[in-house]
């Protein structure tokens, strides 16, 4: 049998390492030697390497201290290979138990052959084929679309080719590396064969802002080398016509899909100009001619070497670019208005422009910095954002979302604060001040360290990097404690300042927290002032919904035995979270179950209830601020935990109350709260001196006195 060298360079992979490593292992074809070269990283990633190595005497391992570069590690593998044949892998992907087995079945006295590349966004895929059903398929003339990811990989190469051919990875650039390798190969090629069943699964990292893989890496870490790739691979195959063509179209393509929108910033041209230029003398005209007229006209200019009329030039096109995409709809006009006209206007440096989850209601902190600046700061002016007219005190002019109306406000105003994310598209001006006041303490894992995302209409590639830009916009980001300070920076890639202020939304559970106050909030909101009240505000699902941003919930409380339990001493106030769309027929509860789920102020809410019932809703940090029961009602806990979002604490030994799975023993724990409270009266005084010790009622005075002036 023939012996296959598996090449796997590894960089900062320890996340997906065992994985890949296991996955070749598990290889139905046994004749294997696996060549695992550690490039400089800086995780635990060699750990796991000589773990592997220990286990399995087929595992070579090299180590390089400082990184040198995927291109040499390749390059320094091959030469210490013994197989005959060389395979290579990337350390983040992995293989189907046969891929090996059935390139080696098919390449026969060939000297390189191709699998099948299969993105995937998951720790692990599946695929079941079919012996007997191979339909072997020969590339000849369309041999470089098998390169069109710029990779090496899934490919099966006789050693004996490389040597001959003196076959190469580049090294003096960290992307597009495989392109110098793959085309000296397909050159010396005929036709490459391609089995389909040879699967090779291509992982999506999830977190392509704080480890992305080389393909995930922004624009301006890839312009440099993918030019200095072009003009290098035109200079050695100038006279091939299919690898010239390859190599044009993609360094048009690259250049209409990537370098267009990178050069809007006339800076980076200034940056990359003369190897643009290099690379625009080596195109083949007969290529460019297969454009349009307007690429043409932006290739003449650089061709010529006139940096100037080039900028002159593409600014005109992007101006009708523009142009056209704003003229597509309402809002992307609206939008091309605010870019290119409102931004320009001189900026109100005494207006703040507020919103509230999304422009949804007039609540949480963001109400209550505007309250204390509309009672403290005649100066200073105010304009909210609604989707609907709200009624809220005070001067403040009020636009609806997404009006025109609403970008100029935006455009114009010095402060913006809101607590939560506003639209990607939305470019913020260098001198506007972004207040992000944020929603909660994170229970449940947020952005950046969330493994999976499992809400519609996104992936975890694409969700993190919206999140990501969003954040690079925020000026300063309050926070409630410590705990929250820690997980913020990490998860939300915050480079800000962060304001431990504790959150203004909980001013009101220190200042208005009396006998008085809380009746008078009681009758304000038509509830019995002879009655407890129980709250139950659960979360979201996000694999539960009807559509993107509209969330279902199905309600698990026993509301007919709690009420005969429960009727005489206490109502239930239900607050369901602001994305949940459910409506909740409670309509033969008259006078135990309440909805407040459309209520603004949450905060309220804490302050006239007695006992707070919640399951992974961040809300029991606030609520813990008044020192009162909270039951965990967590009857889907393990799903919640390990498939949906994960938890930063530990459930079981950091919560100030008992977690609950079923509605019998949920209405136990509210029968003999008292004794709960004695249970938990020490793990409850840890939790409040971890979570609550920023607050002191004061949060909104110290924002508006030392942020908006």
């Amino acid at each position: 049998m023939k012996l296959v060298s598996v090449i796997i360079p590894v960089y900062n992979t320890g996340e997906f390492l065992r994985e890949c490593i296991s996955s070749v292992l598990k290889q139905t074809y046994n004749e294997l030697e696996i060549l695992l070269v550690n490039n400089g990283s800086t995780d635990d990633s060699l750990e796991i390497i000589n773990q592997f190595q220990l286990q399995d005497d087929r595992i070579r391992c090299f180590n390089f201290e400082e990184r040198i570069g995927v291109g040499a590690a390749r390059n320094y593998a091959i030469k210490k290979s013994q197989g005959n044949y060389v395979y290579f892998l990337d350390s983040d992907d992995y293989l189907p138990e046969n891929t090996i087995k059935f390139l080696i079945d098919h390449i026969k006295e060939g000297s390189l052959i191709r699998g099948k590349m299969k993105n995937s966004n998951y720790s692990s895929s599946f695929a079941i084929v079919y012996h007997g059903l191979f339909n072997l398929k020969h590339f000849t003339e369309a041999k470089y679309a098998l390169l069109k990811n710029y990779s090496a990989t899934n490919f099966l190469i006789a050693k004996e080719f490389i040597k001959e051919n003196d076959l190469k990875f580049s090294e003096n650039i960290d992307v597009y590396t495989d392109v110098n390798f793959m085309i000296d190969a397909l050159i010396q090629v005929e036709t490459v064969p391609y089995v389909k069943e040879a699967l090779y699964f291509k992982r999506r990292r999830n977190d392509s802002v704080r480890n992305p893989s080389l393909s995930q890496l922004s624009i301006e870490n890839k312009v440099n080398d993918f030019l200095t790739m072009y003009i290098e691979q035109k200079g050695k195959h100038s006279q091939d016509f299919l690898a010239n063509k390859y190599l044009d179209t993609h360094f048009l393509n690259f250049y209409r899909k990537h370098l267009i929108s990178y050069f809007s910033k006339e800076s980076s041209i200034d940056e990359c100009f003369s190897l643009l230029v290099e690379a625009a003398q080596k195109l083949d005209y007969i290529t460019l001619n297969t454009y349009d007229r307007i690429l043409k006209q932006e290739m003449k200019p650089i061709y010529q070497n006139k940096k100037n009329s080039y900028k002159s030039v593409l600014r005109r096109h992007n101006f009708i670019r523009d142009l056209k995409k704003g003229i597509k709809s309402k809002r992307n006009f609206y939008k091309y208005i605010y870019e290119k006209i409102f931004t320009k206007l001189p900026i109100n440096h005494k207006l703040v422009f507020f919103e509230s989850f999304g422009g949804k209601n007039y609540s949480d902190s963001p109400k209550y910095i505007y309250e204390y600046l509309n009672k403290n700061n005649s100066e200073i002016t105010s304009v909210w954002s609604f989707k609907e007219k709200t009624k809220i005190p005070g001067n403040s002019k009020q636009v609806k979302k997404q009006s025109l109306r609403y970008y100029y406000k935006l455009a114009k105003a010095k402060y913006w604060v809101t607590n939560a994310r506003m639209p990607n598209s939305i470019k913020k001006r260098d001198n506007c001040i972004y207040i992000q006041t944020w929603h909660g303490t994170p229970l449940k894992k947020l952005a950046g360290d969330l493994d999976n995302v499992s809400m519609p209409g996104t992936n975890p590639v694409t969700y993190k990097r919206n999140f990501s830009n969003e954040t690079a916009k925020w000026d300063y980001l309050i926070s409630p404690n410590e705990y929250s300070s820690r997980i913020f920076e990490r998860a939300f890639w915050f480079k800000g300042e962060l304001l431990e202020y504790g959150y203004p939304r909980n001013d009101i559970l220190y200042n208005r927290n009396s006998p008085e106050e809380i009746n008078a909030l009681k009758t304000k909101l038509n509830l019995p002032l002879d009655k407890k009240v129980i709250l139950y505000a659960p979360t979201w699902r996000d694999d539960e919904y009807y559509s993107k941003g509209n969330y279902k919930f199905s309600l698990k409380l026993n509301l007919h035995e709690m009420q005969q339990s429960l009727g005489d001493e206490y109502i239930i106030v239900l607050r369901m979270h602001y994305l949940i769309a459910s409506n909740l027929d409670i309509s033969e509860y008259p006078s135990f179950v309440f909805d407040f789920s459309n209520y603004n102020d949450i905060s309220e809410l804490y302050l006239v209830s007695d006992i707070l019932i919640t399951d992974y809703s961040s809300v029991f940090f606030d609520y813990a601020n008044l020192k009162r029961p909270v039951l965990f009602y967590t009857y889907d806990l393990e799903k919640y935990q390990n498939q949906l979002r994960g938890f930063y604490l530990n459930m079981y030994e950091d919560l100030p109350g008992p977690l609950l799975e079923t509605s019998k023993e949920l209405l136990d724990a509210i029968e003999n709260i008292d004794l709960i409270n004695q249970n938990y009266a020490e793990r409850y005084e840890a939790f409040y001196e971890r979570f609550c010790s920023f607050e002191d009622g004061k949060a909104s005075s110290k924002v508006v006195e030392n942020i908006i002036k």
